[in-house]
């Protein structure tokens, strides 16, 4: 027996039980090989001519033998000769398919060979205890088999064959629960269309099928036929001119297990620097699980209509992570295929990717509102998501494609539609946030504002104030909450001095709860609200605060306003000058309303029932 050339058991044994970490993959290598040797002799019978050769005769044959535990892959390529079994085979990591390119000039006529390292091969050994590879070099006379256990080595002899190719001959390990599922014929089908569908030769195996079209009490009638299993034409390598509507919307549907047809499609073809063709869609509904841990953002990343990864998630941004999609290009890939090397050339992919991605939704929002609301509906959370993870770095890409409802419009508008509508002397984007829409049209912060003819923007999202706050600005114009305690108005909602003492005596009740009170003309028609100073938001206490381990409580700076119209302020000022024991019982109630219309939980309801029934029965 013959030692392999590497000269190390450690080398084989690195590349059968480390390179690869997924072991269903050894199908797709050795499919790329045997299409890898019909490229080969179908490349030669063109610079030959007159071989009678043409690409309908070739084809990879997958057979199974589940009583020996036999799983055969066939070609009909150009074989090998003794020598090259030994070159190929016997120096690891020597890669038969690049010698090939390297030494045959390709002319108008491409070669799509897949193979780069030489290692693909021996992927083999991480499923079966010994291969056989038989194989006629085309024009050749004799045939040979190479046969291997592994790591100890290898031997070659002479055999008899018919036909040029190749038959690699797989001997299962006989753990029946780890590897007997690659003699089930549902296993290799799907396996087949998953990793080589688009391989551009017919894969062909005996399939089982059953008609149950018989006479009751009668056995489906069992046939067995020779199919192909793979489509052979990738949808993406067709001209745009040749597909329709519905089978672009019948891909996705199949290839991302998806029963609703995509929100909006696109296909591109890039040549330049760096050539690829992708399909990009963007689904209708959010995945089961988008917004879990386990979602996994990427495209399907192809060679030569191999899949190479799943989910190359370096091909689109966070911010974009519900596209799903195809790219298929000639990349840099690691040894094992499984993933792809950061590159130049995957850089590039990405950045075209996602200025495809931003054209479509641009073109969405200008042309199909309608639509295009319909997505910000569903995926606009990852929008947001996208100007506050990257600390405002990506506004600039994100901002102009943001929607939020605006009160005076009664409908959803972009930050440029708010801006062209404010009033000449308006200074600030005002927003306001809370659960609803409904729910923050009524709040009292908004009466002021929507007084002075200005638009107000609803915001619902747990993340949208952090966002907003790293946007910044929009076209120069600030951003303000109306809860704000300045809100650049001409009159800003403060009385004068003359109830300082009651509010002060009302601070001195309510202590630390409060940073200060105020009597205010901001409130139109209700008796009391909050507002804040600083840099923290009610709101933003809320999500602060709710983050598990957060450390200690997120606290607003909270001004309690009291309405100078209202009844309830007079009765506060008689009450001040008469009762200052009720004033107690009036601030701490006042204080549990406004807790109560910005939705805080009150931390003693029982006692604010309590004093609200003392002060109604007058005692």
């Amino acid at each position: 027996m013959k030692k392999f050339k590497s000269e190390s058991k450690k080398v084989l044994d690195l590349m059968i039980n480390s390179i690869y970490t997924n072991k269903e993959i050894f199908l797709r290598e050795l499919l790329s090989n045997a299409s890898d040797a019909i490229d080969k002799l179908y490349f030669k019978s063109l610079q030959l001519g007159n071989t009678g050769l043409s690409r309908s005769d070739f084809s990879i044959n997958v057979t199974v033998d589940k009583e020996k535990r036999i799983l055969t892959i066939s070609d009909n390529g150009i074989g090998m000769t003794a020598e090259e079994l030994e070159n190929n085979l016997g120096t690891i990591a020597k890669s038969g398919s690049q010698d090939f390119k390297a030494n045959n000039a390709v002319g108008e006529e491409d070669i799509n060979i897949i193979g780069q390292f030489g290692v693909g091969f021996y992927s083999g050994f991480m499923v079966s205890e010994r291969i056989e590879v038989l194989s006629k070099a085309y024009g050749e006379d004799v045939a040979h088999i190479w046969t291997s256990n592994g790591a100890e080595g290898y031997e070659i002899k002479d055999a008899n064959k018919e036909t040029h190719g190749t038959d690699v001959i797989l001997y299962l390990k006989a753990d029946e629960e780890e590897y007997g599922k690659y003699l089930e014929e549902y296993t290799l089908k799907s396996l087949i269309k998953k990793y080589s569908n688009y391989i551009s030769y017919p894969i062909r195996m005996l399939c089982t099928n059953y008609d149950y079209d018989v006479e009751e009490g009668e056995e489906p009638k069992k046939t067995v036929n020779l199919e192909t299993i793979n489509s052979m034409i990738p949808l993406w390598k067709k001209s745009k001119n040749e597909i329709t509507k519905e089978e672009y919307e019948e891909f996705y549907k199949e290839i991302f297990f998806d029963s609703h047809n995509p929100l909006v499609y696109t296909h591109m073809t890039v040549e330049g620097s760096v050539n690829f063709k992708a399909l990009l869609f963007i689904p209708s509904n959010v995945p089961y699980n988008y917004y879990t841990k386990d979602y996994e953002k990427g495209l399907k990343l192809y060679t030569n209509g191999v899949l190479i990864t799943e989910k190359c998630k370096d091909l689109v941004p966070d911010y974009f992570s519900f596209v799903r999609g195809v790219v298929d290009t000639e990349i840099e890939l690691n040894l094992s295929r499984e993933t792809v090397q950061q590159s130049k050339s995957l850089k590039a992919i990405g950045i075209s990717v996602e200025k495809k991605i931003k054209t479509e939704l641009e073109n969405l929002l200008s042309n199909e509102r309608e639509k295009y609301e319909e997505f910000f509906k569903t995926f606009g959370l990852q929008i947001k998501f996208g100007i506050y993870n990257g600390y405002g770095i990506n506004k600039d890409k994100l901002q102009d494609l943001l929607l939020y409802y605006s009160v005076k419009e009664n409908k959803y508008v972009t930050l440029k539609e708010y801006v062209n509508s404010m009033p000449e002397a308006q200074k600030y984007i005002y927003y306001a946030t809370g659960k609803t829409n409904d729910s923050i049209k009524l709040m009292p912060q908004l009466e002021k504002i929507i007084e002075s003819g200005y638009d107000v923007l609803c915001m619902t999202d747990d993340v949208d104030e952090f966002a907003i706050r790293f946007v910044d600005k929009y076209q120069e114009k600030a951003f303000k909450n109306v809860a704000s305690d300045e809100l650049g108005l001409d009159d800003n909602g403060v009385v004068n001095e003359t109830d300082k003492e009651l509010t002060d005596e009302i601070k001195a009740i309510l202590g630390e709860k409060v940073e200060k009170v105020r009597i205010s003309t901001r409130i139109k028609n209700h008796p009391v609200c909050f507002t804040t100073e600083g840099d923290i938001s009610l709101e933003m206490e809320k999500v602060l605060n709710a983050i598990p381990g957060n450390g200690s409580p997120i606290k607003a700076k909270r001004v309690l306003e009291i309405n100078s119209e209202s009844s309830i302020c007079e009765k506060l000022r008689v009450t001040y000058n008469t009762d200052k024991e009720s004033l107690k019982d009036y601030a701490e109630v006042l204080y549990g309303l406004a807790e109560l219309i910005e939705g805080i939980a009150i931390e003693s309801p029982t006692e604010l029932v309590g004093k609200i029934c003392n002060l109604l029965s007058n005692k």
